[in-house]
């Protein structure tokens, strides 16, 4: 018995080294030394990824320039690298694509702070959040977080040659959190949950002045204070509704209001 067991440990042994023999093998013959990227330097890699670009095959062109920047990554060529691997996942697209590449935007925005890059990697770090962006009756997490990263360029960076684009964007955004805002508002109106469209439509009047749906907005507030008895309220509503915007549609459904005797 004792005979048995040691021939089997033997052999056990024998079958572990084999494999870790087979194993090197392999990573010598058709694993890691082998892969040609591997084997480049940080310029050759950047170069080879930079051609990959123009080529529009991003995905082989992340990996040569994620390589590019691990080889050396506080170089010239790393620091490039780093930048160029983000707007390959850009380009590639997609959501998941497009998480990555924040990711490597902001890697590149903490490790170098001071790059004369660092507007053009805010707008692309922006970009990469706008992209995820709901319609207005969905979550506007993500638009409030472009939002923010929009205005961070202006604040940081202001005059440079993306401030006009990121201007545009911020302005579209902004549109698309006032319609949220004005989607809650009509949903508690349908639901006749009235205060609770009262307060949404008016802290959209006030939270988005440049909102080009204001005077619907004006309309289903007073149409809203009207529902709940507040026919001051309401009048006052459709009067700025009538004043602002005489040639809105919404002006001709203004109701007849009906008041207690002795209060119109």
């Amino acid at each position: 018995m004792l005979l048995s067991r040691r021939s089997s440990s033997r052999w056990t042994w024998a079958a572990i080294s084999a494999c870790v023999v087979l194993l090197a093998t392999a990573c010598k013959s058709g694993g890691i030394e082998d892969d040609p990227i591997l084997r480049l330097s940080a310029e050759e890699a950047l170069a080879q990824g930079q051609e990959l670009i123009e080529a529009e095959k991003y995905v082989q062109a992340e990996q040569y320039l994620t390589h590019a920047f691990e080889v050396a990554p506080n170089s010239a060529s790393g620091r490039e690298a780093l930048l160029l691997a983000a707007d390959a996942l850009y380009l590639k697209g997609g959501d998941s694509n497009y998480i990555k590449a924040e990711a490597k935007y902001r890697d590149f925005l903490n490790r170098f702070p001071t790059s004369e890059r660092g507007a053009y990697v805010q707008l692309q770090l922006a970009n990469c959040l706008a992209e995820r962006v709901l319609r207005a009756d969905r979550d506007q997490s993500s638009t409030r977080k472009a939002l923010a990263a929009y205005e961070e360029l202006l604040r940081l960076y202001p005059g440079s040659e993306h401030t006009e684009e990121a201007q545009q964007r911020t302005s579209e955004l902004r549109a698309t959190l006032a319609e949220h805002e004005f989607q809650i508002g009509y949903h508690n109106f349908r639901r006749r949950l009235y205060q609770g469209a009262v307060g949404r439509f008016e802290g959209l009047l006030e939270e988005y002045p440049e909102y080009s749906a204001r005077d619907r907005v004006l309309y289903y507030l007073g149409l809203t204070q009207h529902r709940r008895g507040q026919l001051e309220q309401a009048s006052a509503a459709f009067e700025r509704l009538r004043n602002e915007y005489p040639e809105s549609e919404w002006v001709e459904k203004i109701p007849q209001l009906e008041f207690p005797e002795g209060e119109e």
